[in-house]
């Protein structure tokens, strides 16, 4: 995924979902601002909200969002740097590294899985965006580098025997995140399904299906 949306300074807190909190009126933050702002994006769509709408979900006027963060679109850049770079520093770690690519497959999967529930309301922002910003564009471009990575990771696995090699590398990439996406639709953290047994669950349909074990 190419150079972020927003700002380097954007990333501090991402083991958390978190932005900055850089510091405004008493009792307001930018991660106030920014959490707020991801939840109303979510429920009205990004382009149907406006920084009026914004300032009346805060409780406060526009001109006090406007000395957290220059515009609108800044807002989204921040909220979306927080899902990306949590999906790519998936490929950071060792594990994504080093070992068979079966291996490595599972673990990007169950990572993903995992920045996803920690994530929960950046990674829906992410998954619905339509691309009709720069901003947008920049971020689903990263994203598309993503899921390249990871179809050339089914492609390894493929060559190695061990996974099917019957179906397109490209096609199992968007089955296998097509079903993880679908998660943002359904999950709700704080419930008996914690985010551990969540990703054993889909590791464990994703790659040893549905069927019993004899």
């Amino acid at each position: 995924m190419p150079s972020a949306p927003a700002t380097a300074s954007a990333q501090t807190g991402a083991s958390n979902g978190h932005a900055p909190g850089r510091r405004g009126r008493p009792g307001y933050d930018q991660q106030t601002v920014l959490n707020v702002a991801v939840e109303v994006f979510n429920r009205h769509g990004y382009d149907a909200t406006s920084m009026g709408i914004l300032a009346e979900n805060l409780g406060i006027s526009k001109s006090a969002i406007y000395h957290h963060v220059p515009s609108k679109e800044d807002l989204l850049a921040l909220a979306l740097e927080q899902a990306l770079g949590g999906l790519e520093s998936v490929w950071e770690a060792p594990e994504s590294q080093s070992g068979t690519a079966e291996d490595r497959l599972e673990f990007v999967v169950r990572s993903t899985v995992g920045v996803l529930t920690d994530r929960l309301p950046f990674v829906t922002l992410l998954l619905r965006l339509r691309g009709n910003t720069e901003t947008e564009r920049a971020a689903l471009e990263r994203r598309r580098s993503f899921d390249r990575k990871v179809a050339e990771l089914i492609a390894e696995a493929r060559a190695d025997g061990t996974v099917r090699t019957d179906i397109d590398p490209r096609t199992v990439s968007r089955l296998l995140f097509g079903t993880i996406n679908s998660i943002v639709e359904w999950y709700r953290p704080g419930g008996a399904l914690t985010p551990e047994k969540l990703a054993d669950d889909v590791v464990a349909v994703l790659f040893d299906g549905l069927h019993t074990r004899s």
